[in-house]
């Protein structure tokens, strides 16, 4: 291993592998032989334990209730509006990583592949998905990058950004692929102090099949020989890898209609257009953001949040109501949370569905449209098994893209029991093989359980600089 230049800290190679447990890891001998070598620990995450959350956390050492990131999305008051999969790291509050690396040691450059909230922030590389929203309605894949000419760089030595198969029913190894190739690229080209890179590939299999299930196993090996390259390549420039995730994804098979529970109870609204209903945010007395296991309840008054409870008191595949002292405990006291917060009992998950009837669904239902639905779909990594003409309609879509004409790629189901494996609750103290954990390629980096407020420190602690 090639030493760092004298008076540089520690070059890092800092792998979000998303979903990896000690189970998974069994699938993975590269990252095993990493772990032999040099050292692993069991990881703490936070509530919710979902992407956004624990990468704040992971990057500012500062839970949800101080950092602000409360879900993947929350309801933005200011708006009316529930907004998902935001991108400004403006939203992130505290002292990044990166800034508490530049006071130690001026200069100091970090390169963004693809961890969540990248636009805005005061990275020097940054690479991001970034659809091209066209005027006449069509999306089409494509990635942001500062510098901008690495945009080009980087689209012409490996392809355009494969959007479609980041997320959605061709969700799979093509985009990590992607990514593991533009980290190789940045990192030999440019030489960053620091490189972070998200890999998402252990998400979809999990989430449609469970995290027992022979599929996701395949999806384990697969994701560690692609990545083999990548972690030669770090020993050989001489880069300390940490490789952690925000959770581990759990086997469920319950859906809890939580907005429908809320709707029955009076409490949340809808307003109709063209005979499709839409949730109203700002008239509903009480609905909520789903997010895998976690719901945000919002409440609009406070003589309301009795009737909330009560509707939900009784639903099934609820396990804990938090409120404001529950909050508190876990360290999601923030204004942007639900004035109540739900938690899925282990084996439930909360859809975000608030129709009654599958008729009066709005069209967006069955998109692939992260950013319009009010709360978390995972039935996006499926086509309608219901549906026998479902491909033929989705080539036909596809057909009509490719001629510049408008389209609806109409292909996800609207029945939730598919899904077989989800997160978001604390991982539970008796089964360690399901929950989080960390590795580093530095023998004796880590002894004992990290905690996710720990990450900033240690990987300080890993450059040098703490």
């Amino acid at each position: 291993m090639t030493p760092p230049a004298q008076g540089r800290p520690t070059p890092l190679l800092v792998l979000d592998v998303v979903g990896l447990t000690p189970q998974l890891l069994d699938h993975m001998p590269h990252l095993t032989a990493l772990a032999r070598s040099g050292s692993r620990a069991p990881l703490g995450t936070v509530l919710p334990a979902v992407t956004c959350a624990a990468q704040s956390t992971f990057l500012t050492g500062t839970t949800p209730a101080e950092h602000g990131i409360v879900g993947n999305g929350w309801y933005f008051r200011e708006l009316g509006d529930v907004l998902l999969w935001r991108q400004h790291n403006g939203l992130v509050a505290g002292d990044k990583l990166w800034d508490a690396a530049r006071r130690a040691h001026p200069g100091y450059t970090v390169a963004n592949i693809c961890w969540w909230y990248a636009m805005g922030a005061d990275t020097d590389i940054t690479v991001t998905p970034r659809p091209v929203y066209y005027a006449d309605g069509r999306k089409e894949p494509d990635c942001y990058t500062r510098p901008p000419a690495l945009h080009d760089e980087l689209t012409a030595k490996f392809g355009t950004f494969p959007l479609f198969h980041f997320w959605g029913p061709g969700a799979d190894i093509v985009s990590s692929r992607w990514i593991v190739d533009a980290t190789r690229h940045i990192i030999g080209t440019r030489r960053p102090d620091l490189a972070l890179c998200y890999l998402p590939h252990l998400d979809y299999d999990l989430q449609r099949f469970g995290p027992d299930d022979p599929r996701s196993h395949q999806a384990a090996t697969d994701l560690d020989a692609t990545l083999a390259p990548l972690l030669d390549q770090a020993k050989k420039e001489g880069r300390v890898v940490v490789a952690l995730s925000e959770y581990g994804i759990t086997r469920v098979s319950r859906p809890v209609d939580i907005n429908r529970a809320l709707r029955r109870a009076g409490l949340l609204e809808v307003h109709t257009q063209d005979g499709m209903e839409y949730l109203d945010p700002m008239a509903s007395r009480a609905f909520a953001v789903a997010d895998h296991q976690i719901a945000h309840v919002y409440v609009r008054k406070p003589e309301d949040l009795a009737a909330a409870r009560e509707a939900l008191a009784d639903l099934p595949g609820i396990d804990q109501l938090l409120d404001d002292e529950g909050k508190k405990a876990h360290h999601l006291d923030h204004p942007r949370a639900g004035e109540l917060v739900a938690i899925a009992e282990p084996d439930a998950w909360f859809t975000y569905y608030y129709w009654l009837d599958d008729a009066r669904a709005p069209d967006f239902a069955q998109l692939v449209e992260i950013h319009r639905k009010p709360g978390y779909d995972p039935v996006e990594l499926f086509m309608d098994p219901e549906d026998p003409y479902v491909r033929v309609k989705a080539a036909g879509a596809l057909a009509r893209k490719k001629l510049g004409m408008r389209y609806r790629m109409a292909v996800v189901p609207l029945d939730p029991s598919p899904i077989r494996g989800s997160h978001g609750r604390l991982p539970a103290d008796d089964d360690p093989d399901s929950g989080p954990l960390i590795l580093c390629s530095t023998s004796q980096a880590l002894s004992g359980r990290v905690a996710a407020t720990d990450v900033k420190s240690l990987l300080l602690r890993l450059a040098g600089l703490h």
